[in-house]
């Protein structure tokens, strides 16, 4: 080896293998709520574990590991250190702020985290690892069981927050008067798209389960008179007439089949001139950077029989197959973007 080569180091592989210890410091202080104990102000550590009913053992640890993972700011107070939310916890993972993305960790702890523990044998088996392991439609397993449902809706509104600011803020919806949220959840982007275009009406089409956590999420954003909830399943009923179908976080649920034929549903259900918004973790057409998207595609192993994530050239392809022109692809926040499309 060359002088001037650096010797090789297991830092990065020790950084990466154990990974799992800074995620779940991370999905536990969501879960004790402790951004939004802080969210009124700085607190020392005894205070904090008397709020929050934890014991002395481990819980300063606990502290300063969020600490030195830029999770937590520490002052020193009077002989008593004050820990305290930094800019980015104080607005998304503060439960009272509706900013908050917390949802999608919550779910992550509550579900995934044990879930990924069979990553191995879904590589061997091709099967899911989750609720419906044992076979039958995972989203069936999850709807039936309201504690689990209200995690789920909560967790999409989280994980969508930012791409449906980025959709509301990019996509030409002056042209347009109405639109449906395909696969709506809670409702975070039809929300978001609503709350910036007020000349819109809007709907949410999901499962009639998720009616009431719909409702009352519009409601608090006193959306209720431009924004409305149409109970179906998109693979039996008639897709809502609408302007502008939006199908986010939906089509890496599917294999390529069922993708097509989607596409293909919502195609006929758009009038002339309409247009569809497609928005995942798309991969990059090269499959070397979005690691994100890559590692939600593992995660569509461990949660469904056949979805698998995709990139911008696979969604436009697919799309230019249905029939739609004018097809583009743009970065939205973080490592999603959207893929567009219009009904000549």
């Amino acid at each position: 080896m060359p002088a001037s080569t650096p010797a090789p180091t297991p830092a990065a592989l020790l950084e990466l293998g154990l990974g799992f210890w800074a995620s779940k410091t991370l999905l536990s202080a969501v879960e004790l709520g402790l951004f939004t104990t802080l969210a009124a102000g700085p607190l020392p550590a005894d205070l904090l574990a008397e709020r929050l009913g934890t014991q002395d053992r481990g819980w300063r640890d606990f502290l300063d590991a969020l600490v030195a993972l830029g999770m937590l700011e520490r002052h020193d107070g009077d002989g008593t250190d004050l820990y305290a939310n930094t800019r980015d916890t104080a607005v998304f993972l503060d439960r009272n702020q509706p900013t908050y993305i917390g949802g999608i960790l919550e779910m992550a702890n509550a579900r995934l985290y044990p879930f990924w523990g069979g990553l191995t044998t879904a590589l061997r088996t091709g099967a899911p690892q989750n609720e419906a392991k044992s076979g039958g439609n995972p989203f069936e397993v999850l709807y039936s069981d309201p504690e689990r449902l209200r995690g789920f809706l909560g967790a999409m509104t989280g994980i969508s927050m930012g791409s449906a600011r980025a959709i509301a803020a990019q996509f030409p919806f002056a042209r347009f008067h109405t639109f449906a949220d395909i696969g709506t959840a809670q409702g975070g982007c039809a929300a978001q798209v609503a709350l910036a275009h007020p000349h819109l009406q809007g709907i949410g089409f999901d499962l009639a389960a998720a009616q009431p956590h719909f409702e009352a999420y519009i409601h608090g954003l006193g959306l209720d008179r431009r924004v409305r909830f149409q109970p179906g399943d998109f693979w039996n009923d008639p897709l809502p007439a609408a302007e502008v179908l939006i199908l986010g976080h939906i089509l890496h649920d599917w294999n390529l089949e069922q993708k097509q034929a989607l596409l293909a549903k919502a195609y006929a259900a758009l009038p002339r001139g309409g247009a569809i918004i497609i928005h995942d973790a798309m991969i990059d057409d090269a499959r070397r950077k979005n690691a994100f998207g890559l590692l939600m595609s593992l995660n569509m192993l461990i949660e469904t029989p056949g979805g698998f994530d995709y990139t911008g050239a696979d969604c436009t392809r697919w799309l230019t197959a249905a029939g739609f022109t004018g097809t583009e692809v743009h970065p939205l926040a973080g490592p999603d973007s959207m893929a567009i499309g219009f009904k000549p």
